[in-house]
């Protein structure tokens, strides 16, 4: 055990551990770049043959991310990607970043994280380090990793070791980019944790070590429960003031100036990107098999789930007091991604309000400066390819509603106040009244 870990360590106190991250993702890349930008060998390891071809290439699909700097680190050695499972084996530490969505019943389907253990128990060698990184419940390491790698006949924190490190990325935030995040680590055994926190301490400014993989599971999704609850909150204070004619945004600006005791969360169409919409549901699947019932968690995703049928109620009584009916109507998304300025669409609430407007009989299209195409997702493969329609005063004179669902800075507002026949403002744009703007 001690020469197991000896050498690890040594390793990766020279730099020589070669790094494996599992998932070449929003989460994965800029990863697998912090690790080469610090002199570790870093591959990258993901069944989408297009995005190891780019990579090999020096080229990078993610809009924040620059080729530069992607070709800086496959032409100097450091980063490669591949598709072959076997090079597994080759790595010192592999760092799993797959996808942990929900099933259509909201419950945790772990399929992409069993595999990629799966894969990664058939070429285990001791001496390994196992990290997870995806979003998941408390508990996952322990109980499903574990027991899948040890079924090897290898022992964790004997001949491997295991941890589990929540990713913390925040796309397109140019003030904290992957090095400047701390570090949460916590491993299933002591031994483990220390050589996680030895890992990422190498390359990353501060480490947060925390007495077990449950725990650091726990501080992911707390963190993201707590933005859940939060945002729900002022989604239902938004529906609640509208009703008494009051502008939620107005309220916000002035509950803002306390200098204590108030931390401001927008409303919106609903929520999006990988964590915040699932991570709820995760913790109250755990929490049921426990005898507990966290009902305060559980009705902060009932709001905002909601959201998108609100926005598409508020476009429907609007159209109906013109006399319009949504069935035919051209209704135009301002936005597609789950926030603003970049281009991550993961559970956009954009999909959601799209189904809802296809159902009812709208012609549908969208514009995002950020999206020039919708990406394949595993719940709305039809609508995959569409293009982005150009911005012109043509455009949005012959869409009978503009829906504005995200806010990115680089649209032209004021030639969509100036041409649209209707907007319909989830995100507090457009503050001044205006009689083609409707509050949603």
């Amino acid at each position: 055990m001690k020469a197991a870990k000896d050498k690890l360590s040594d390793a990766i106190a020279s730099r020589e551990a070669r790094v494996g991250i599992f998932g070449m993702g929003y989460v994965g890349l800029p990863l697998a770049l912090t690790f080469a930008e610090a002199g570790f060998s870093a591959t990258g390891f993901d069944i989408d043959a297009s995005k190891v071809e780019a990579l090999n290439a020096g080229q990078s699909y993610i809009e924040h991310i620059e080729d530069a700097r992607v070709a800086t680190q496959v032409s100097r050695g450091k980063l490669d990607a591949t598709r072959d499972l076997d090079r597994l084996g080759e790595m010192d530490a592999i760092l799993i970043c797959v996808p942990t969505p929900l099933t259509r019943q909201r419950e945790p389907d772990m399929h992409y994280v069993v595999e990629t253990t799966e894969a990664i128990a058939a070429r285990l060698r001791p001496g390994q380090l196992i990290v997870l990184e995806s979003t998941t419940w408390p508990g996952t390491t322990q109980e499903l990793l574990r027991p899948c790698l040890e079924a090897t006949g290898l022992r964790a924190e004997e001949d491997f070791f295991l941890a589990y490190s929540p990713e913390r990325e925040d796309p397109g935030n140019a003030d904290f980019g992957t090095r400047k995040i701390p570090k949460v680590v916590g491993g299933v055994g002591p031994i483990s944790g220390e050589l996680a926190e030895r890992l990422y301490g190498a390359v990353l400014t501060r480490m947060v070590r925390v007495s077990s993989a449950a725990t650091a599971e726990a501080t992911k999704l707390t963190e993201n429960i707590f933005r859940a609850v939060n945002i729900a909150l002022a989604n239902e204070l938004k529906v609640t003031y509208d009703r008494m004619g009051i502008d939620i945004w107005e309220v916000l600006d002035a509950a803002e100036t306390k200098p204590f005791g108030f931390m401001r969360f927008n409303p919106g169409p609903g929520w999006g990107g990988h964590c915040i919409p699932l991570d709820p549901f995760y913790l109250s699947w755990k929490a049921r098999e426990s005898g507990v019932a966290p009902k305060f968690i559980e009705l902060a995703g009932e709001v905002n789930l909601v959201m998108p049928g609100y926005v598409v109620g508020k476009l429907q009584n609007a159209l109906n007091q013109k006399g319009q009916a949504i069935n035919g109507a051209r209704i135009l998304l301002l936005g597609v991604a789950y926030k603003c300025n970049v281009d991550d669409c993961r559970e956009s609430p954009a999909f959601e309000i799209w189904d809802r407007l296809e159902r009812l009989g709208a012609d549908v299209s969208f514009h995002d400066p950020h999206v020039t195409m919708l990406p394949v997702t595993r719940r709305r493969p039809r609508i995959a390819g569409q293009p982005s329609q150009d911005l012109t005063a043509e455009m949005l004179a012959t869409a009978d509603a503009v829906v504005l669902v995200t806010d990115h800075k680089a649209v032209d507002y004021q030639l969509v106040a100036k041409h649209a026949r209707m907007i319909v403002d989830t995100r507090g744009v457009f503050r001044e009244e205006a009689a083609n703007v409707v509050r949603a």
